[in-house]
């Protein structure tokens, strides 16, 4: 799943493609991908708006509107966005096109049927239960060092699965939470509330630093416009990762051979060496 690097470049990617762009007409190919409206009120709701900017809150794109709208998309699992020239075809599970005036298109398609739409008022986007219940933003004011440390005191689950609670710290998954975990290393099964508050600094400055490297890393990647995907890191491309996906692996400080774990039913990967506390 698309963890906050990866949906802040694809929504400033968006931003770049379609902002000034009006909204013709809108089609909803299925109906669950938006299941608080109807094919027809999607439609309505949407046409002839233009798209004012394009920016993000936790894992969620927001296409702001104009008419008072805002456009709220999850990617989940396989989400992507393409925007095609007239004479492309749709991709085989289309499930939302956006039409806009000089023969193009946006197309949102997602082969795993897991993405989530929704229209909400621009001056309401705040109460969205999608978003209410968010944390701050790892690189805002309010995401401070008080404030994660007032989070893990209240906490008794394990740290990895209090790091990738949307609620508690914002747009982590299991890549960065691994690697902050690792660069300021603490071990994913120590509780929450009894991480030190020497340790929660460095987790504090690890947090924000793995997410700045991977967004400064991907910045320099290359955008396919017909092909805006939700992972922009292929085999070739992938960043030089620390620890995850690398079980068995040396560590690339200690050479100790890396470790996988399930925890919450998601994979952790750590240095058993590194991160002994």
């Amino acid at each position: 799943m698309p963890e906050l690097p990866e949906v802040e470049l694809i929504a400033r990617s968006l931003d770049s493609l379609v902002k000034g762009r009006t909204i013709v007409t809108a089609e909803l190919l299925r109906e669950r991908l938006a299941p608080s409206t109807s094919p027809a009120l999607f439609a309505q709701n949407l046409a002839d708006s233009g798209i004012n900017f394009v920016h993000r809150r936790g894992k969620h794109i927001l296409f702001d509107l104009g008419r008072g709208n805002t456009l709220m998309v999850h990617l989940r699992m396989s989400g992507r966005f393409s925007l095609l020239p007239a004479e492309r075809e749709n991709p085989k599970f289309t499930h939302a096109v956006f039409h806009f005036g000089d023969d193009f298109r946006l197309v949102f398609d997602d082969q795993r049927h897991f993405g989530l739409m929704k229209i909400v008022k621009t001056s309401d986007l705040g109460l969205a239960k999608e978003l209410a219940r968010l944390a701050p933003e790892p690189f805002s004011d309010e995401f401070s060092l008080d404030y994660l440390r007032i989070a893990l005191s209240k906490s008794k689950r394990s740290l990895k699965e209090f790091l990738i609670d949307q609620t508690r710290v914002c747009g982590l998954g299991n890549i960065y939470a691994s690697e902050a975990m690792f660069t300021a290393g603490i071990n994913p099964r120590r509780p929450a509330n009894r991480v030190s508050r020497k340790a929660a600094a460095r987790l504090y400055e690890s947090i924000r630093a793995v997410l700045s490297e991977a967004i400064s890393y991907a910045a320099n990647l290359r955008v396919d416009p017909e092909n805006l995907e939700g992972n922009y890191f292929s085999a070739s491309d992938e960043p030089s990762w620390q620890v995850y996906d690398r079980e068995n692996q040396p560590c690339r400080i200690c050479k100790t051979p890396i470790i996988r774990l399930k925890q919450g039913g998601r994979s952790t990967y750590l240095c058993p060496n590194c991160q002994r506390r």
